[in-house]
């Protein structure tokens, strides 16, 4: 008796960890697309700055405006919170 109430044991434990590796291994899978999909738009990116130059100089353009717009925010933040 005592063997097949641990033997219903031992089926039931691997039964969970099948599930959890299945689980994992679902995520695992989430997270690799998620790469792929970053590392393919990188690549085309990287393409796209070497068949345009303007684009590139476009780029760091709105960059510069972005961080000038952002250390006027931060300053006007700074002169609400001292009101």
């Amino acid at each position: 008796m005592a063997e097949s109430e641990s033997q219903k044991g031992n089926y039931y434990n691997r039964g969970k960890m099948v599930e959890n590796f299945e689980t994992d291994m679902e995520e695992l899978l989430e997270e690799m697309e998620k790469l792929t999909v970053r590392a393919t738009w990188m690549a085309y990116d990287c393409v796209a700055i070497q068949t345009n130059p303007d684009l590139c100089n476009a780029l760091q353009h709105l960059e510069d405006v972005f961080l000038m717009c952002k250390e006027q925010m931060e300053k006007k933040w700074q002169e609400v919170l001292l009101e």
